[in-house]
């Protein structure tokens, strides 16, 4: 395995979550506006904790989701350092805890603490992880020309280069169309 479990779902939740931006949906809008869109996206990734499900907090954690936009593209010597700020801003304390159906996994933050500074808290501690696996090269941006969607690679030789399956198969078709309007 290449980071520990909990590693893996913070960074699925902040890819996700970079996901929601303008830049990445394939309709050009916003998809994290509303209370009830960060309720689902909550739900399904079955985030812990406090959740006040109002209109300031969803404003929080899209400006945690442009943070976190900036710490995914960052060089890992520069990740070191916005992550380290993001734990020192939230007075950050590593501990395992247990609860629901997850064994023990790492939290840094109370879960009273506000919904975004646990989720930047979260994906700063999973960044820790991938920085110390030297593994930055796998947090990436989906290579369709026409698409911005983040991605953790998690092949084995760190070659995958579309978000989805949707991206590549589109990308392939186009550079067939564009072979066989050239041998034409």
């Amino acid at each position: 395995m290449i980071f520990t479990d909990d590693t893996i779902a913070a960074l699925g939740f902040v890819a996700a979550l970079l996901d929601t931006d303008p830049i990445a949906t394939d309709s050009g809008a916003d998809e994290l506006v509303e209370p009830a869109q960060l309720d689902a996206m909550i739900t399904e990734w079955k985030y812990s904790g406090r959740h006040d499900g109002d209109a300031a907090e969803v404003a929080e954690v899209r400006a945690a989701r442009d943070r976190l936009r900036a710490l995914w593209s960052l060089g890992r010597d520069d990740a070191v350092v916005e992550a380290n700020a993001i734990l020192a801003e939230a007075e950050a304390t590593p501990r395992l805890v247990r609860h629901d159906d997850l064994d023990w996994h790492i939290h840094a933050t109370s879960q009273d603490a506000p919904l975004a500074e646990r989720i930047l808290v979260e994906a700063a501690m999973a960044m820790i992880d991938v920085i110390r696996a030297d593994g930055t090269d796998r947090l990436r941006t989906c290579a369709a020309d026409d698409c911005e969607g983040s991605f953790l690679d998690l092949s084995k030789n760190t070659s995958r280069l579309y978000c989805s399956t949707r991206c590549g198969n589109r990308m392939a078709a186009r550079a067939y169309r564009a072979r066989t309007a050239d041998e034409a």
